[in-house]
Order: structure tokens, then C-alpha cells, then sequence
């Protein structure tokens, strides 16, 4: 009777030190997240006014390039990352992406070294920073797999919290930055110049040593079943032995993983159009200098944030109540509002930017210049060459912020929700491989999301971007609700467990 109780009281302790263990893993993932976000938005505010100042030839149409060779790298990646971490331990891949996220950012810092052709040297680091974080899959594919379905949406949310904390802390930290200046001073002894564009790119290389640090340290493979029991997961290398996973019946149902990617592609692409949007459009219509929109959109970005994380907290609880594809109908349908709101109206013109106009036939159209400290003077407002600002209307400040904080609450609730609803469709399945391709679909969409808004912004102007991003959310509810019945867990599918 002694031994068994002992043996009892043994196995209750090795799953306390195995949950111990579990947790703290997961937690090192929530923080690879966090530093994920924070690398990327650290510089997404000041992307364009430093293109500008390194290479005068760079528009804004090769801004939308910029931006999406960060997903274009990471679309490539996310694959390779999910493939090696379905058969070899999770740190090895994570290690080798942070390295080369390190590497890229201290590239980002040296952009105006070279003589020449700066703006195809950004385009290489902002690709080689998007090439480091097709982690993301590894990540996703690792809290999947080392919760239980219970325990998953809220795992899954707080991910997203950690992630929308990232995304809060990056702009702001810009944001801070931004003091330092556009001439900032130099450090001879690594040839460097430290100024408000360099800094916060080093900032994140530093962030990148300690989340190596961490992961070696602290990461410990994990793999629960449905039901929270510890099994083996094919990666597995110790000496414990640990219930091997079973055979699992039933195939996983493609047409719901098929639908779940078009819908994160169209949530990424929606979301990817609005940051990358977000500092031209706000010089064009509000005349803000570089400094200005640099500093103002990190703020509103920062807020953003804060509303995103509110977000998540109150998915957690709305989730477990009525479910998460209501909530993701729900997110759709709020971004649809947001972008909506943005449409121009009214009888008031953007200023015009400052322009060596020699047509004097030409009606007489208010220009805007702003003096620099050097006593040049930086040209601010709608550039004449797009010739839209002439006759479209101004989006009034107000305007810009009630879409802010419609699409800062509807896209964190139809992101948490648009990989919850994927991974539970998967099921026991190895992820690694699907989140790939979940985290491939997003890439893809951060990568034409800025070639197809700079193209169509530069061009035809704010009205027939919006109206267009309109029509795709629509798509996406239409799909949603045509959908709706298929986008079920794989235990539910199969009657291992009643859908709550």
C-alpha cells in the first residue's frame, strides 16, 4: 500500500515538474513573439522618411517593395522553419532565424554606407529581418502543440497579446527614438552613425542576443494530446520515457484548412495595407514632415496596441461563450466599418506639396513647405505629381483615427481567432509544416498587401484603395459564412469531443 501510494505521489510529481517545464517553454515562446512584433515595428514608421534620405531616386511605389520584402522572406522561410521543426528539436531552427534576424538588423544600420543603389541594399535587409522571422511557424506550431484543446484558444490569445505588447513597444520605442534626430552623431570606432533611423534597428539585434539566450537556456520540448496528457512528439530527444503519440484516425479536412489560410491571407493583407499606408497618407493629408509622421504614427500605433491587447483579453472570455468562428465574423465585419469610414467626402483638398510649378495656367492651389533647422526647406503635403490631390477630397484627421481604432479592434479579435480555429482544425497532426504554410499565406499577403496599396494610392488615390480593401473584407465575410459549418476542431469532427 506504501509503494503505491509513493509511486502515485512520484507520478503526480513528474507531471508537476513536467507542467512546470511545459509552461515556462510556452512562456519562452510568448517572448520570442513579443521580439518578433518589436523587431518588425521597431522601424515600420520610419521606413520611408529614412528611404528618402538615403536614396533620393526611391518613391513611394518602391516603398510598397520595401515592405513587402520583409514577407517575402519570411514567406520563404516559414516552410523551411515548420519542416525542420517537425523533425528536429525547435531550438535549432529558432537559434539559426533569430542569427540571421540579428545579422539583418545590424545590415539595416549600415544602409548609408554604400555610394550607390541604397535602396536595393534596404530591400535586401528588410528581406534578410523577414527571412529570421519565419520563426513565427515554429512558434505557432510549438504553443499548439504543448496545449491541450481547452487550454489552446487562451494560449493562443495571450500569444497575440504578447505579440500586440511587441507591436505596441516597437513604435513607441521609434517613437522615443525619433529625439535623437535625423543627423544623431557618430561612433567612429565601428563606423557607424547613431540616429533616430539606425538606433531602433540595433535596438532589436540586442533584443535578438537575449531571445537566443533565452531559448538555449530555457526552451524544453513538449507535446500534449487533445486532452492535456504528456505524449512524445516525433522531435522528442531525452532519455525519460514518455508515452509515445498514438496513431491518430481521421484525416484532417482540407477544404477547412484551405479556407482558413485564404481567410489569414485576406486578415494579413487587410492589416499590411493599413501600416504600410498609414505614414504617406498621413503626409499627404495632414502635411506632416518626416519627423512628424514618424513620431505621430508611432503614437497612434502604440495606442493601437494597448486597444489590442483589451482586445485580447475580452476574446479569451466572448470565445468560451459563443465561440470563435462568431468572433471572427465579428472582426471582419468591424474592419469592413473601419476601412469604410476612411473613403473621402466632403469639399475640403488636401494641401498641395511644395512644387517649382512653371505653368502658370494652373489654378492657384495651396502649397505647404515646412523650414528644416539647416534652413532648407522640406516640401509637405500632397506631391503634385499624383495628380488625384487635386480633385480627390482630404481625410480628415478624425476620420483617420476612428479607422484606427475600428481596425485596432477588429483585426487582433480575427487574427487570435483565424490561427486558433487552424490549429484546432489540424488536430493532433504534427503542425510544423501546416503553420508554415499558414505563416506562408500571411507573408504572402504582407508582401503584395504594400506593392498593391503604394501601386494603387500612388496612382488612382486614397478612394479607390479603401473601396477596394472594402470589397475584399466582404469576400472574406462571404467565405466565412459559406464556410461556417466546416471550421470545426479535428477532435470535434470526429466525435472525440463535444463541440462547446
Amino acid at each position: 500500500m506504501i509503494d503505491r501510494w509513493n509511486h502515485i505521489f512520484c507520478s503526480l510529481l513528474e507531471k508537476s515538474d513536467a507542467d512546470r517545464s511545459r509552461w515556462k517553454s510556452i512562456r519562452v515562446m510568448y517572448f520570442t513573439m513579443f521580439l518578433s512584433s518589436v523587431g518588425f515595428t521597431i522601424v515600420i514608421t520610419s521606413i520611408w522618411p529614412y528611404l528618402q534620405k538615403i536614396d533620393n531616386t526611391a518613391d513611394a511605389s518602391f516603398l510598397g517593395w520595401v515592405v513587402a520584402a520583409y514577407s517575402l522572406g519570411q514567406m520563404v522561410a516559414s516552410p523551411v522553419f515548420g519542416l525542420w521543426s517537425n523533425h528536429r528539436p525547435r531550438r535549432e531552427p529558432l537559434v539559426c532565424s533569430i542569427f540571421i534576424n540579428i545579422s539583418a538588423n545590424i545590415y539595416y544600420s549600415y544602409l548609408y554606407h554604400p555610394s550607390s543603389h541604397n535602396k536595393y541594399h534596404m530591400l535586401l535587409a528588410r528581406a534578410f529581418v523577414g527571412f529570421g522571422a519565419g520563426n513565427v511557424a515554429v512558434v505557432r506550431s510549438y504553443v499548439a502543440g504543448a496545449t491541450s484543446l481547452k487550454e489552446r484558444t487562451s494560449a493562443m490569445a495571450t500569444m497575440s497579446a504578447c505579440q500586440a505588447l511587441g507591436f505596441i513597444l516597437g513604435p513607441a520605442l521609434q517613437a522615443a527614438l525619433s529625439f535623437i534626430g535625423e543627423e544623431g552623431f557618430p561612433v567612429e570606432i565601428i563606423q557607424l552613425n547613431f540616429n533616430m533611423y539606425t538606433a531602433p534597428a540595433l535596438l532589436a539585434a540586442c533584443f535578438g542576443v537575449i531571445n537566443i539566450l533565452l531559448v538555449i537556456i530555457i526552451l524544453r520540448e513538449h507535446f500534449v494530446d487533445d486532452h492535456g496528457k504528456q505524449i512524445r512528439a516525433i522531435n522528442y530527444v531525452s532519455e525519460e520515457q514518455v508515452a509515445v503519440a498514438p496513431e491518430v484516425e481521421g484525416n484532417i479536412d482540407q477544404i477547412a484548412v484551405l479556407t482558413s489560410n485564404i481567410l489569414f491571407f485576406i486578415i494579413l493583407f487587410i492589416f499590411a495595407v493599413f501600416e504600410t499606408i498609414s505614414t504617406p497618407l498621413s503626409m499627404d493629408m495632414f502635411a506632416w514632415t518626416r519627423k512628424e509622421a514618424v513620431l505621430y504614427n508611432g503614437i497612434i500605433l502604440a495606442a493601437i496596441g494597448f486597444e489590442s491587447i483589451i482586445v485580447f483579453l475580452v476574446v479569451k472570455v466572448i470565445s468560451t461563450r459563443i465561440g470563435d468562428r462568431p468572433v471572427l465574423w465579428g472582426g471582419l465585419a468591424i474592419i469592413f466599418i473601419g476601412f469604410f469610414i476612411l473613403l473621402p467626402w466632403g469639399n475640403y483638398y488636401p494641401k498641395i506639396q511644395w512644387a517649382d510649378l512653371k505653368n502658370t495656367s494652373i489654378p492657384v492651389i495651396a502649397l505647404a513647405a515646412t523650414p528644416l533647422p539647416n534652413g532648407t526647406v522640406e516640401p509637405t503635403g500632397c506631391p503634385f505629381e499624383q495628380v488625384w490631390c487635386q480633385y480627390t477630397p482630404a481625410i480628415h484627421l478624425a476620420q483617420y483615427i476612428t479607422s484606427d481604432i475600428l481596425i485596432g479592434v477588429g483585426y487582433p479579435a480575427c487574427n487570435v481567432m483565424s490561427y486558433t480555429l487552424y490549429s484546432k482544425i489540424l488536430g493532433p497532426k504534427p503542425q510544423g509544416v501546416y503553420m508554415g504554410w499558414l505563416t506562408a499565406s500571411g507573408s504572402g499577403a504582407r508582401m503584395l498587401g504594400p506593392v498593391f496599396v503604394s501601386q494603387v494610392y500612388t496612382i488612382l488615390g486614397p478612394r479607390w484603395a479603401f473601396s477596394l480593401i472594402c470589397c475584399i473584407v466582404l469576400a472574406a465575410i462571404i467565405l466565412l459564412t459559406a464556410m461556417y459549418k466546416r471550421l470545426i476542431a479535428f477532435s470535434v469532427r470526429y466525435g472525440q469531443i463535444e463541440e462547446g
